[in-house]
């Protein structure tokens, strides 16, 4: 078949084009973008490279199979992208969909450049199975591919639609996936086919998504409420990551913290009163800076990428505005997760610890809070980038290895003036050890006195400067100090030892 330039013109229009008009008309009444307009947005202007325009282009309806797929630059940073084509065939998956889907992955990881998925796709076409599914450059290729590229690569997955059945998988492996709320899901079965096999009743909205998956399952990482926010989310969070695993985040001018947050009066003088670490964190990021991830799941830690003096930071902060900052098990793998994402991209970690330890108790024992617990501090002992752990109120129990104590090889251990250190708060402890005597004290002002006096000896024997001069602690600075002194010690820290272990790889406790 030869074609002459106008033939040639046709047939590239008909490909960019996508599916059917009535197919667009019902994306556009959903708010939903074509695949096109979604990369155009993402992508500097000009600057998409595609590949595969012409997938399938001798069959009827199936334009460009269905994805697109190319280079592109972000800030003028080169990135990888992909996007499902939800205009042809709802985005389903055919033999050339994989095969485009996996080629963009090699050549992301191959050249070290970030990957990009804009994910809207109602999964395999059962009638091409046979030839897209179990082969050796089948779709399992392309979970492969991004397991080999994790920590190697950025990859972040922006989800407008479905992402069906072993499709759900592609968010999955992802560093974050951002959600928009109404139109994204994500789900292993329909709703159709969890009825036929459970006899469960559901929708696909109640089941997988975008709120279910950012609130409730951890799933997903960041809910907007329009397309273009998502896309907004991919850029920003790019923003803070190298391109690959051998470079360093990339530096900002620097900015001053915001003028509204006084530090020092944030924190409560009482531990049992509960303050909002998130303020305490923007008080003292760079002004603006902070990018808060899953913000709506585990909320006892908040997590995020911020800057500190134009450097990027990694910051795990337990909340006590929510539970108390107690850790139960979706907040130790909240926890565990982003600092093996902050290693992977030398990215340095903040601790800021207010922690009363971890959530005890029948319910969170059969949840297995133990090895949760138990792979949180697995992330942390194996992180080597630069750590240095800030005490703002308080550290008891196993809260304080989790929040990258002493022990865990931290650069730095700093106490506020309001830090305490202990195996458990003043008043567990205290009922621990003299429950018998208390309870045989029949006086209540006796019995009181009694109690008030143990507290005290209790405060003298965890007093921080005692911690300070026994080398516990490095430091014990105010509040105001805080932000020059990370700074300085981060700065320190620069070019540190990377290497941890004699091995391959340890066994997580998943």
């Amino acid at each position: 078949m030869t074609l002459d330039g106008e033939a040639l013109e046709q047939l590239r229009k008909r490909v960019r084009a996508g599916g059917a008009e009535k197919y667009h008309a019902a994306n556009a009444a959903k708010g939903k973008l074509f695949a096109r307009e979604r990369i155009a947005l993402l992508v500097d202007e000009g600057s998409f490279v595609e590949d595969g325009l012409y997938a399938n282009s001798m069959a009827e309806g199936l334009p460009a199979d269905g994805v697109v797929t190319g280079v592109a630059t972000i800030g003028g940073r080169p990135v990888c992208v992909m996007a499902n084509d939800s205009t042809v065939k709802a985005g389903s998956w055919g033999a050339r969909t994989v095969e485009k889907i996996i080629r963009i992955i090699e050549r992301a990881y191959g050249a070290g450049h970030p990957m990009v998925y804009l994910v809207d796709s109602a999964g395999a076409r059962i009638t091409d199975q046979v030839e897209l599914f179990p082969g050796r450059r089948g779709a399992g290729k392309i979970f492969w591919n991004q397991v080999r590229a994790s920590g190697a690569i950025p990859q972040v997955c922006a989800l407008f639609g479905p992402s069906a059945a072993g499709g759900a998988y592609i968010p999955a492996f992802c560093d974050v996936v951002a959600m928009v709320e109404g139109n994204a899901s994500m789900y292993l079965g329909s709703d159709r086919m969890v009825e036929m096999v459970t006899g469960e009743k559901t929708t696909l909205e109640e089941m997988g998504g975008a709120r279910v998956h950012c609130a409730e399952s951890g799933v997903g990482h960041f809910l907007c409420k329009t397309e273009a926010e998502a896309l907004d989310v991919v850029k920003r969070y790019l923003s803070y990551l190298p391109d690959n695993w051998t470079q360093q985040p990339p530096s900002a001018t620097a900015v001053e913290p915001s003028s509204k947050v006084d530090l020092a009066a944030l924190v409560p003088a009482s531990e049992r009163q509960a303050f909002d670490m998130r303020r305490y964190v923007k008080g003292l990021l760079d002004d603006g800076s902070f990018l808060e991830i899953q913000a709506l799941w585990a909320k006892e830690l908040t997590v995020g990428f911020g800057r500190l003096n134009g450097e990027v930071v990694g910051v795990v902060a337990n909340n006590s505005m929510f539970k108390g900052g107690v850790l139960f098990v979706d907040s130790a793998d909240k926890a565990a997760r982003f600092v093996q994402l902050c290693d992977a991209f030398n990215v340095p970690l903040l601790f800021l610890s207010d922690v009363p330890g971890f959530m005890v108790g029948t319910a969170v024992e059969k949840q297995g809070i133990i090895r949760h617990g138990a792979k949180m501090i697995t992330a942390i002992s194996e992180a080597t980038v630069p750590k240095i752990c800030v005490v703002v109120r308080k550290a008891y129990g196993a809260g304080l290895y989790a929040m990258a104590g002493p022990g865990f090889e931290p650069d730095a251990t700093i106490a506020l003036p309001t830090a305490k250190i202990a195996v458990m708060g003043a008043e567990a402890a205290v009922n621990a050890v003299y429950a018998n005597k208390i309870a045989a004290i029949a006086d209540p002002e006796e019995r009181a006195a009694f109690v008030a006096a143990r507290r005290e000896e209790y405060e003298r024997d965890i007093d921080i400067v005692r911690l300070a001069s026994e080398l516990v602690v490095d430091a014990i600075v105010e509040p105001h100090e805080l932000r020059a002194e990370l700074v300085r010690r981060f700065a320190a820290a620069r070019g540190r030892d990377r290497h941890f272990s004699r091995r391959r790889h340890g066994v997580t406790p998943v």
